[in-house]
């Protein structure tokens, strides 16, 4: 038994921010019905091919759904999508265009008025009004308008996140909005409108920076892997070319780092080095004194050093590094996801999963489900063929 075992979710996305929340729903048990476009699908099966020929971020975000293919301006199409809200949706979820859904008679207000229970989730770049609704929102842009991009990156240049964490933000704050809405659903027999903005999800993850900032003060620097407000912390060179990744929080730390990594331990009472503020201002010193001291040494004789005096650590590791790190394989992180490639390894979600594993099916081959959530429907085989024909789904 999972927690959302029973639970129908009708999804109108693509790219990741709404996949991602509604793949989440599904490793809980949720039955998602990804509605695609027919020839082409979501545009995100496109954007490589580097999963046995599929692409990476659509195998990430889209395992346990169902994918039926739909031509949504097509007036049959129309039919069959409100039919099967009316019908098995318990949670609508939608990323098209600003506008888009409401054109289609998918707003919560229209949909509400047959079905009070129903919860829709609207996600977009800005919200559903204001001034910047109808601009078109990537994540770089997100990140940018955000002032993340601000004070992320080098002295000499900006730079944005790897991830898509404007996406990752809100379809974060999408899942978790839709578990509350099913709670409150049950309390009251009512559903809701949840409007999830990319802008303000990663808005709400600039709060320190922010507040850092607030009343004109000056922002956090950008200190590339280093930490803008706190030294040391960030990547050192060691002696044989590697980097070692350590960070300091309080003035017992600095003492134990002084005495036991650098071997140096009347640092520790220096006054340029007295307070964590004075190591900051004085990072470019300090910084020379650690790269001395480490030059001598391996990464992995750092690290042990640092271990023995417990400074926080960590190994700057690539892609390869990661799929084969000892932590994850030691406590069995890893499972398989069958896809139309054959199966891949895939992570288990985070969480202890006490009560019973994720739902872990397969990422769904475009338009693999049409015709048995079609037949479910009660459309005969023949008038699924001409549907097909007319190019309807």
């Amino acid at each position: 038994m999972r927690p959302l075992d029973g639970i129908t979710v009708v999804t109108l996305e693509h790219a990741i921010a709404a996949p991602f929340a509604t793949r989440q729903l599904a490793d809980l048990g949720a039955r998602v019905i990804k509605i695609e476009r027919p020839g082409v699908g979501d545009f995100a099966r496109g954007y490589d091919e580097r999963v046995r020929g599929l692409a990476s971020h659509f195998v990430w975000t889209n395992r346990s759904k169902e994918s039926l293919t739909l031509d949504v301006k097509h007036p049959e199409a129309q039919v069959i999508l409100k039919r099967l809200i009316r019908e098995e949706a318990d949670i609508v979820v939608q990323n098209l265009a600003p506008g888009a859904a409401a054109r289609l008679g998918l707003s919560y207000e229209a949909l509400a008025q047959e079905k009070p229970a129903i919860i829709v989730c609207d996600i977009s770049g800005y919200g559903n009004d204001g001034p910047y609704r109808d601009k078109k929102a990537y994540d770089l842009l997100i990140q940018s308008e955000s002032g993340f991009v601000s004070i992320t990156g080098t002295e000499e240049e900006p730079s944005k996140a790897g991830p898509s964490i404007a996406d990752i933000a809100a379809g974060m704050y999408a899942y978790s909005s839709i578990l509350a809405a099913l709670l409150h659903q049950k309390q009251t027999g009512r559903g809701q409108h949840i409007d999830i903005s990319m802008l303000e999800s990663l808005v709400e993850w600039m709060s320190y920076p922010l507040y850092y900032a607030m009343d004109g003060a000056a922002p956090p620097a950008r200190t590339g892997a280093s930490h803008a407000t706190i030294y040391p912390y960030g990547p050192f060179p060691a002696g044989d070319g590697k980097v070692v990744m350590l960070g300091l929080q309080n003035e017992r730390e600095w003492v134990a780092f002084c005495d036991k990594v650098l071997r140096q331990p009347g640092l520790a009472t220096e006054a340029r080095f007295s307070t964590n503020s004075k190591r900051s201002a004085a990072r470019a010193d300090l910084r020379t004194l650690i790269v001395e001291a480490f030059a001598a040494l391996t990464a992995e004789q750092v690290v042990a050093r640092l271990d023995d005096a417990q400074i926080a650590n960590a190994h700057v590791n690539t892609m390869h590094d990661v799929w084969a790190h000892p932590q994850l394989r030691a406590r069995n992180r890893w499972c398989e996801v069958d896809t139309p490639a054959g199966p891949v390894p895939a992570l288990l979600p985070p969480g202890s999963w006490e009560e019973g594993a994720p739902r872990i099916d397969p990422v769904p081959a475009l338009g693999a489900d049409t015709d048995a959530i079609l037949g479910a429907l009660g459309y005969p085989a023949d008038r699924i063929a001409a549907l097909r024909a007319e190019k309807a789904i």
